[in-house]
């Protein structure tokens, strides 16, 4: 129905998440109707995006510099290591604004179901990290998922094996949340975690 650049074009969009059918060719339509400037800017910036943006070099989350603002910054405290399963990860913890100290971003999660182990997401580049790096805590803030725990509790054997002390961020009730609307796997973890006051 739709000449072939236009079917290219609704095609490409679909590789964004949650994006289906009827989304990209609203998009497209939207762009090459409506906003045509929008369209040449935005794939103006994809293009330079995807040219000048790499990972770090230390914590492997998105840059445009050998290393990114956080691990370059003297001011954030070496000794403490918050590691996540991705570059969202480290944005959503910025945002929050009470976290320090450096990161190092694995890249996914242990999966072997899927033949994801240690070495396809980082776990020996962290490892070797904390033998030249001055870390005495691992914050471990991968997801709450059956993979996430596994990943965590994985890092926290080699990570204890080194001396290195181990905590992980705390899951269960969110701030302002009620608990009637709370599913239940996130009230029983709440309870099993909780701590004194």
């Amino acid at each position: 129905m739709f000449s072939p650049l236009i079917d290219e074009l609704m095609h490409a969009l679909k590789v964004l998440p949650g994006v289906g059918p009827k989304s990209a060719q609203r998009m497209a339509l939207q762009l090459l109707e409506h906003n045509r400037e929008g369209a040449s800017r935005l794939a103006d910036s994809l293009q330079r995006a995807v040219a000048g943006v790499a990972r770090c070099g230390r914590c492997r989350t998105l840059t445009e510099q050998p290393l990114c603002g956080v691990c370059a910054s003297e001011r954030r405290d070496n000794t403490l290591l918050c590691v996540v399963e991705t570059p969202a990860d480290v944005l959503a913890i910025e945002q929050a604004g009470s976290y320090q100290g450096k990161y190092f971003v694995l890249l996914g999660h242990l999966s072997p179901i899927d033949g994801v182990g240690p070495e396809d997401i980082g776990i020996d580049q962290l490892l070797a990290l904390l033998q030249t790096e001055p870390v005495s805590e691992i914050i471990l803030a991968t997801n709450p998922t059956v993979e996430g725990e596994a990943t965590a509790f994985y890092i926290s054997e080699r990570a204890k094996k080194a001396g290195i002390n181990v905590t992980r961020i705390a899951h269960g009730v969110p701030l302002g949340g009620e608990l009637e609307y709370i599913d239940g796997g996130t009230l029983a973890h709440a309870f099993s975690s909780r701590r004194s006051l």
